[in-house]
């Protein structure tokens, strides 16, 4: 899940650090020969700001693996946090999105044609963080307890279910209607408990003076560990150019695929894309998403269809959505094969 990427990746959890990073010199790539093609230009959505979610697309573009590809990609952000905004429409050809959020437009009569090719992590790295001396270690201990709430219907119908699951009664969890831009500072103001993505907020916290309890939502509602962040592209597109499509692929993968083996260089090149981010937490948290990546995956980006035929059966069931959305909707592994 995500907070609608509204705020910055779940209450805030991606919006940009102001602390600078160091710079060197870019990295470029060694195929002599590309300079010489003819690059097909790409925009590529982003979700919100960058972050980690995003190194594997910076490293192929700073290591020359696009070059290599025969690609050049432009990279956009996007007004509302979602890629399917400018995918959708045809103004990019690929971008980024949410397996949750994607439900929505494949259980309407008329879906945003848009398809997810490969999954940036493999798990729902997302949770609730509170202060430690709340004593909180899971959703049934939110009960009498302040949490910030961006009023969405699947955050709030996911967390109850995690919290009834758990043994709690949902209507003794306090809503605060409230926008947390930064977790670590919402947790030292009144209130007590904020979704967050771990790999930035959670890694925030541990870099911070502020003792602080975490738990997965995944573990408290397996079928919810949906996939997010996902890349997705334009079904025009990709039928009219697949490939293209799998070579834009392959060296997004061969980009992930460094930064899972060499996080503390591809923090680093982060951090010479985009210089406003806060190093330390971009390396720290560059550090802990190497091993979520591809976490119990056969490979980086494969998704599996029963987990995600999973995830929108459970929002049917939970009446997320109107109408049932029908097995294998919403993803392909055709353009990233083992």
């Amino acid at each position: 899940m995500k907070k609608k990427i509204i705020a910055a990746l779940l209450t805030g959890v991606m919006t940009a650090s102001l602390a600078a990073c160091g710079t060197t010199s870019t990295q470029t790539s060694s195929s002599d020969t590309s300079q010489d093609k003819e690059l097909t230009k790409i925009t590529f959505a982003l979700d919100w700001t960058p972050n980690t979610n995003h190194t594997g697309l910076y490293v192929a573009d700073a290591l020359g693996y696009f070059e290599d590809a025969g690609i050049e990609v432009e990279f956009v952000q996007t007004s509302s946090g979602y890629g399917s905004e400018l995918v959708g429409v045809g103004q990019a050809e690929f971008g980024i999105d949410f397996q949750d959020t994607m439900a929505y437009t494949y259980a309407s009569e008329d879906p945003i044609p848009v398809t997810a090719i490969a999954a940036v992590i493999q798990h729902n790295t997302s949770g609730i963080i509170t202060r430690a001396d709340s004593n909180v270690t899971s959703p049934k201990g939110l009960e009498g307890l302040h949490y910030a709430t961006w009023e969405d219907p699947m955050e709030q119908t996911l967390l109850e279910y995690c919290v009834e699951q758990d043994g709690g009664v949902w209507d003794n969890v306090i809503l605060d209607p409230v926008t947390v831009d930064d977790a670590v500072a919402g947790l030292q103001s009144n209130i007590d408990a904020v979704w967050i993505y771990y790999a930035w907020d959670g890694i925030r916290a541990e870099l911070s003076d502020l003792d602080t309890n975490f738990f997965f939502l995944k573990d408290y509602c397996s079928d919810m560990d949906e996939y997010t962040p996902v890349i997705i592209g334009n079904d025009e597109y990709m039928q009219e150019n697949p490939e293209v499509t799998k070579a834009f692929v392959a060296a997004v993968r061969k980009g992930y695929e460094y930064a899972i083996d060499n996080p503390d260089e591809a923090a680093k090149i982060l951090c010479e894309e985009v210089p406003e981010l806060d190093e330390e937490l971009v390396t720290a948290s560059q550090e802990w998403l190497a091993d979520q990546y591809s976490k119990d995956a056969p490979y980086w980006g494969y998704i599996d269809e029963e987990r995600w035929d999973g995830v929108y059966d459970w929002m049917y069931e939970n009446k997320l959505v109107e109408n049932e959305i029908a097995d294998g909707t919403g993803f392909t592994n055709d353009y990233n094969p083992e």
